[in-house]
């Protein structure tokens, strides 16, 4: 991979790689479930318990083959006192479209055909790197695995191939490890040789073979990364059309598997849903949107938009070229419009931000109306503080909120207007400079300019205000 980060966390749709084997297994319930790790082994350690995996995992200092891998996770079980006696399913660790169902069939092929082994395969365009399934002349029983380096040229034309997942007898499994010997190009235990001592000891071994070759593929480059998210990402949105979901533009539309939604909602193109987002019935997003463990109400509208660890009521409106930060939440009928960002802020009900505001560590009442470019100045360098307006307010275009401050229920605040003092309910705070003109400032200072011929076409002329009189008030 090229990467700081182990292969095994590497990330497609919300979930890492191995990430999205334990969940494929899990949907086994099986009794035990141990990851074998290796390098970089107490990231990979730390990530599970993060992840809340619930996985025992086996560390195997050396890597010297799947066989030894294996033995490794059976040895651990056996130091905690457990005898594995049933099946045993084997997977590995960067196979991510690796799916329950799968594995489940796997699993009821293998009992229903009484077999000590069987090996899930698949018929691949392209079988280069893979071992080949060899079976009987007839095409039936498989007689053994041989890994791409060792196998012959007629051996490497076999377009079955193992995935390196498989069933077990438990019992068996344990018995036949003891037997693996590393006289191959690699000197490794390699899993694949079990088959083989087996079956020289007269038991069936069998294989199952995928329906979508696509399920096996494992991962090992950035490409393959990004082909694996692609196909992961088309079965998520598709399973999202099939409950219900319009999805403009498939193509261009991203998924994470922890994203949840409700029939009717729409999904316009160059949009990325992710995280534990949920889409309320009648939802509208995109185009152009990023939401990332966000809830979007039913029926609001979220256009050109990104939030994160947002809550937007039913019947909302957010955007074009909005952003709404963690902690935000907004109430039913919201408007949070045009380059408007929201951060911890609480909206009540019907409220309107328009466009042009920063709202941050806020609470809003409900059916206020906050005027254009306002900015609730809620850092003094130091701490945070909060702004309260309350409802039915009406505040003006231009304001500064320099938090803490309050400004009670259906108050108003004027236009340029810097609020540093509480507003009492019912008032009107004014809180900006006088206006003052200076006659004549632009044929004195700027003499021969544009403006001061535009002036003197206008008539310029009058006596410098003096702030008295009419011309102040107001």
């Amino acid at each position: 991979m090229k990467s700081a980060t182990p292969k095994v966390l590497h990330e497609i749709c919300g979930r890492s790689l191995v990430g999205h084997v334990v969940s494929a297994a899990r949907v086994l319930d099986p009794e035990h479930l141990v990851v074998v790790v290796g390098h970089a082994r107490e990231q990979v350690t730390a990530h599970l318990s993060e992840t809340g995996a619930d996985a025992v995992t086996a560390v195997q200092h050396e890597q010297n083959g799947t066989g030894h891998a294996v033995r490794i996770a059976l040895e651990e079980l056996a130091g905690a006192g457990v005898t594995v006696a049933g099946t045993v399913l084997v997977t590995c660790g960067d196979t991510p479209l690796l799916t329950g169902a799968t594995l489940r069939r796997l699993a009821d092929v293998h009992a229903a055909d009484g077999n000590a082994v069987t090996v899930l395969s698949a018929e691949v365009p392209d079988a280069t790197g893979y071992g080949r399934i060899v079976r009987e002349l007839d095409g039936g029983a498989v007689t053994g695995i041989v890994e791409h380096k060792d196998a012959t040229e007629a051996q490497r034309a076999i377009r079955e191939i193992n995935s390196g997942v498989f069933a077990f007898d438990g019992r068996l499994l344990s018995e036949a490890l003891g037997k693996v010997r590393t006289d191959n190009s690699q000197g490794e235990e390699y899993l694949t040789d079990v088959l083989g001592i087996l079956r020289e000891a007269g038991h069936r071994v069998g294989a199952a073979v995928a329906d979508d070759h696509r399920e096996i593929v494992g991962i090992n480059n950035r490409v393959q990364l990004a082909q694996a998210r692609r196909m992961l990402n088309g079965r998520l949105v598709e399973d999202a059309m099939l409950a219900g979901v319009t999805v403009v533009d498939p193509a261009t539309t991203w998924m994470d598997v922890s994203v949840t939604y409700e029939p009717d909602a729409v999904v316009h193109p160059g949009t990325q849903l992710l995280g534990a987002t949920r889409l309320g019935a009648g939802c509208e997003v995109g185009p152009n949107s990023r939401l990332t463990d966000t809830a979007v109400g039913a029926g609001a509208v979220v256009s050109n938009a990104v939030a994160q660890g947002a809550e937007i009521g039913a019947g909302a409106s957010v955007g074009p070229y909005t952003y709404l930060r963690p902690g935000t939440r907004l109430g039913g009928g919201v408007k949070a419009g045009s380059f408007v960002e929201m951060k911890n802020a609480q909206v009540g009900e019907g409220t309107k931000v328009p466009h042009l505001s920063y709202v941050g560590d806020a609470e809003i009442g409900e059916h206020s109306n906050i005027g254009a470019a306002s900015v609730f100045v809620n850092y003094d360098g130091q701490h945070k503080h909060r702004t309260t307006v309350g409802s039915h307010c009406r505040t003006g275009a231009d304001n500064m909120f320099v938090a803490p401050v309050t400004v009670g229920d259906g108050a108003y605040t004027a236009a340029g207007s810097v609020i540093t003092k509480d507003v009492p309910a019912g008032s009107l705070a004014v809180a900006r400079g006088q206006q003052r003109n200076i006659a004549g400032w632009v044929a004195r200072k700027r003499p021969g300019s544009a403006a001061a011929v535009a002036a003197e076409a206008a008539g310029e002329g009058g006596a410098e205000d003096t702030g008295e009189g009419p011309a102040s008030e107001g």
